[in-house]
């Protein structure tokens, strides 16, 4: 691996790192939120659990050849928003289905330790919607300004 490679890695590390972080917080937020019982211990437990999974995620997927090689296939011009919207997609696609189960498993768990009856699928199915419009959005939002901030230009 030469030089540049390696730059170019350690910086999707990187971005993968406050990918991780940022989507971590806002989609347990969100979770926890419209679960209806919001507690900041949940939250604070969602947070961590969601953000060490997303930096797993990112450590394993390099974002940035699948969004290279879906570019090519697809022939989409780098930096334009057809461009952006996909790689947002695939991204949302990889991060946000892990992401939601974990949170929500974990609420269904403790939820049904203290003795409600729910159902694990529609409990994650219609979380996955939500956090799925979210994802997309923080996916879309913040990589750009995540990768100005980590990759400088001369």
């Amino acid at each position: 691996m030469n030089d540049k490679e390696k730059k170019m890695r350690q910086a999707g590390l990187k971005i993968g790192l406050l990918m991780g972080v940022t989507l971590s917080f806002f989609l347990s937020l969100t979770g926890t939120a419209t679960s209806g019982h919001f507690s900041v211990s949940g939250w604070l437990l969602s947070f961590l659990i969601s953000t060490l999974i997303s930096l797993i995620i990112s450590f394993f997927v390099p974002m940035k050849k699948v969004n290279d090689a879906i570019g090519k296939k697809f022939n989409l011009t780098p930096g334009s928003v057809s461009a952006r919207c996909v790689e947002s997609f695939v991204s949302d696609i990889i991060y946000t289905p892990f992401i939601t189960f974990c949170m929500v498993f974990l609420s269904y768990k403790m939820a049904v330790a203290k003795g409600a009856q729910l159902h694990l699928l529609p409990m994650y199915l219609s979380s996955l919607m939500v956090c799925f419009i979210i994802g997309f959005i923080l996916i879309f939002v913040f990589v750009p300004i995540y990768t100005k901030l980590i990759i400088k230009r001369p």
